[in-house]
């Protein structure tokens, strides 16, 4: 199918002026203040010795969350553009230009845990990981999240757009990533080993908190525009938070003890409260104005120091 020629008929920065107060130009700041960090510069040598103290069953798990940090970070690098497009289609210039960060912080969230892999673990370029990617990783990754934004290729409803910021923002960042991250900080921040891992992480966190918080925004903007579609977003996040949990499960049934001391139901919960904390700020806009949904992501934003 022959994409339409699309020709310009105006330009906002020449007419209305770009919305410097919007929530989207607002994490945009933020991105420019926060998010210019390089992995090459992240400092691994300690990192390895502590890897080679390591249990082989601590080594194990260790690999098992990178590798699963490494596709899924390559995924929505290789999956984002159609929702740039399907915003840029839309006119939303402020809302592409902040999703012009998130290609850029999710390719160098790819380029530190490929570093990791190859500096630290000692995972020689073509070997290959995906043993570790179970069932309920692959409903997500291999399945959902590039079904979900490559529907915007041909369908750019608010319907679709939902789905694809709810699959991305919603669960793959706000419920997989957050508590991967807490993961990584339980088995080793807190156990003070690999601080060139714990600062990486760190950065990503940043990074992906604003993702959220404009994944919020956006799907938030778009149920405050089309209530009816209220319905689809509330099953759709309920839906994906299945396999979502399942893939925690999946992590910790390859170990008895598992190592460092992690307790499933401690990282369960930890995904369970993520999930309602962000389900209670999309719900809370129900029967609200797109007004009131810019000042309540003003507020949330505001308060937010990355």
């Amino acid at each position: 199918m022959t994409a339409p020629i699309s020709k310009h008929n105006t330009f906002i920065t020449t007419t209305r002026g770009l919305n410097r107060n919007s929530p989207p130009m607002k994490l945009f700041e933020k991105a420019k203040r926060y998010g210019i960090w390089n992995p090459s510069d992240i400092d691994f040598t300690q990192d390895k010795r502590d890897w080679e103290t390591f249990s082989p069953d601590e080594k194990d798990v260790v690999l098992r969350l990178t590798s699963l940090f490494a596709a899924g970070e390559e995924a929505v690098t290789l999956d984002l553009l159609p929702l740039m497009l399907a915003v840029a289609q839309e006119g939303r210039t402020e809302e592409e230009m902040y999703l012009t960060t998130f290609l850029w912080e999710e390719a160098k969230h790819t380029d530190f845990f490929q570093r990791f892999l190859n500096e630290v673990l000692g995972i020689a370029s073509g070997e290959d990981l995906q043993g570790f990617h179970d069932a309920n990783y692959r409903t997500l990754f291999y399945d959902a999240l590039p079904t979900a934004l490559n529907r915007l290729m041909v369908d750019r409803s608010p319907e679709a757009q939902l789905q694809a910021s709810i699959t991305y923002n919603m669960i793959v960042e706000g419920v997989l990533a957050e508590t991967g991250y807490h993961a990584y900080f339980t088995m080793l921040k807190n156990n003070k080993f690999m601080p060139g891992n714990t600062e990486g992480i760190q950065r990503l966190k940043q990074d992906e908190s604003r993702h959220i918080a404009f994944g919020i925004y956006f799907i938030s903007r778009i149920v405050a525009e089309h209530p009816h579609l209220w319905d689809f977003a509330e099953q759709t996040m309920n839906e994906l938070l299945m396999p979502a949990v399942g893939v925690i499960h999946e992590v910790f049934a390859h170990y008895d003890p598992v190592p460092f001391g992690l307790v499933l139901d401690d990282f369960i919960a930890y995904a369970m409260t993520q999930f309602q904390k962000r389900m209670a700020r999309i719900e809370a806009v129900r029967g609200k104005t797109l007004a009131d949904v810019m000042q309540i992501t003003h507020q949330a934003i505001d308060a937010d120091d990355a």
